[in-house]
């Protein structure tokens, strides 16, 4: 199983930026999916999760309006998108995909894979 983050890099507040996960390795038609984000020295923060059903969706307060997650299910791969607008200096961190079975949470214990992070830096 892989999860494989791309797209984060470097952009002035305001800016954009667009987050991709490539899940592989099993079916993940029934995985709920999501995005956190942790800078060092703090715990895990949940960004935003797509339900299996790619409908269903939850943001925190602090990305709410600003950030977009959706998903593409492909017979082998599920892509997972974070479409990031107005960015703040505050969105600096790292940014983690990740997958559990059926519901998603905002609680990082409960998914059962990850990626491993791509870093978003906005400078102010």
């Amino acid at each position: 199983v892989q999860l494989v983050e791309s797209g984060g890099g470097l952009v002035q507040a305001g800016g954009s930026l667009r987050l991709s996960c490539a899940a592989s390795g099993r079916t993940f038609g029934g995985y709920a999916m999501a995005w956190f984000r942790q800078v060092p020295g703090t715990e895990r923060e949940f960004v935003a999760a797509i339900g299996w059903d790619s409908i269903t969706t939850d943001y925190a307060d602090s990305v709410k309006g600003r950030f977009t997650i959706s998903r593409d299910d492909a017979e082998k791969t599920v892509y997972l998108y974070l479409n990031m607008n107005s960015l703040k200096a505050e969105d600096t961190a790292v940014y983690y995909c990740a997958a559990k079975q059926t519901y998603a949470l905002r609680t990082p214990g409960m998914y059962d894979y990850w990626g491993q992070g791509t870093q978003v830096t906005v400078s102010s």
